[in-house]
């Protein structure tokens, strides 16, 4: 498989494991983080419709793609990838969390528990995508 290939491949695997993830611990808590992950109520045209779930999978997804792309260009840039981009994974959680406060349907802003679980859930990401990153660029030698 070519080195774009293997890139979709890392932003699949990750986006799906942050999505399952999110699910199980919604599912074992209460805590509406899977709903936070696929909430599309802060972008004015979309907050104006119902998706079903898979579509709403789809769009969390293909940000982890574009994702998995802008980190394996970064890559090549950083002196410290591996850590830079756990740290700026979970950067982008606690960035994006605010925007809970924009729907009735997730948590609140001030849900501890939830932003808890949100900045795991961010951690894992970055962590695993690192991991995938770093194990592509041994393999094809950068």
């Amino acid at each position: 498989m070519d080195k774009v290939g293997r890139i979709l491949g890392i932003g699949l695997i990750t986006g799906l494991i942050l999505n399952y993830y999110f699910k199980f611990i919604e599912w074992l808590t209460g805590d509406k983080v899977y709903t936070l992950l696929l909430n599309v109520d802060y972008f004015p045209i979309l907050k104006n419709y119902s998706f079903p779930e898979w579509v709403e999978i789809s769009f969390h997804l293909i940000v982890s793609f574009v994702l998995a792309f802008i980190y394996a260009w970064l890559w090549k840039k950083w002196n410290r990838p591996f850590l830079y981009t756990v740290i700026s994974a979970f950067m982008i959680g606690l960035i994006i969390y605010p925007s809970t406060g924009l729907s009735d349907r997730t948590p609140e802003v001030t849900d501890g528990s939830a932003l808890f679980w949100w900045q795991t859930g961010h951690l894992i990401y970055g962590a695993l995508l690192a991991w995938l990153l770093q194990k592509l660029n041994n393999k094809t030698g950068g």
